[in-house]
């Protein structure tokens, strides 16, 4: 493994480097993460997107699923090693993407996690929209055990985890997590056509609030 397996976004006099990780069902390449990577670099972060490994064997024509959560921490851990350490590190991505990274975040190994300031997640998938009868605490769970701050984007009508779904939230028993919603958008940032914001102006939003968090954990500090 080298570093040519990360699609890199620059960024001009960068504040900090973001390792960005893919959904379950969409690669790096996708139009949504090219976009954020593009608007992340506009606010002075540097991006590396990178795919997991049964999503390039996808791409190259071996339609896989998605592996284990266990071998995709692992294969974020490989990822990490393989990132310049000369400015703050982010890891984070969307849904699958951040839920891995929030993961390798309170695991009880803290090796990697020195290597690594903080997580932002887009799209966190509290609870697939088709076991809403389980609720979200199989996702939830190990965020009390969280070592470094999460910042959660998540838009007002993702059906992964709307307002309403986290309304009895614990949320006072997160403290290393803060959650920042964006109007009208779904698990893609995707809004309605009678709404005023586009996809795009969410996601300039989303790069936005994650420099916000970067302010005011890493830099400020």
């Amino acid at each position: 493994m080298n570093s040519d397996i990360f699609l890199k976004t620059p960024a001009d006099k960068p504040v900090a480097r973001m390792l960005l990780l893919h959904g379950a069902g969409a690669p790096v390449q996708s139009q949504y993460l090219t976009l954020l990577a593009q608007e992340l670099a506009l606010q002075g972060i540097e991006v590396w997107r990178v795919n997991f490994a049964y999503m390039q064997k996808s791409l190259q024509g071996q339609k896989q699923p998605p592996s284990k959560v266990a071998v995709l921490q692992q294969e974020l851990a490989a990822f990490i090693k393989l990132v310049p350490n000369d400015i703050p590190l982010l890891i984070g991505g969307k849904s699958m993407g951040g839920r891995v990274a929030t993961l390798l975040a309170a695991a009880e190994d803290e090796t990697v996690q020195m290597s690594i300031s903080a997580v932002c997640c887009f799209g966190y998938p509290f609870c697939p929209p088709a076991k809403k009868a389980q609720g979200i605490s199989s996702r939830t769970e190990h965020f009390t055990r969280l070592k470094l701050p999460v910042l959660i984007v998540q838009g007002e009508r993702d059906e992964f985890g709307t307002k309403a779904l986290l309304l009895e939230a614990p949320l006072t028993s997160w403290p290393q997590l803060s959650l920042h919603w964006l109007p009208f958008g779904d698990h893609d940032l995707t809004t309605l056509k009678k709404h005023p914001m586009s996809q795009q102006q969410l996601i300039q939003l989303a790069a936005g609030a994650c420099r916000d968090f970067i302010n005011a954990k890493i830099l400020a500090n």
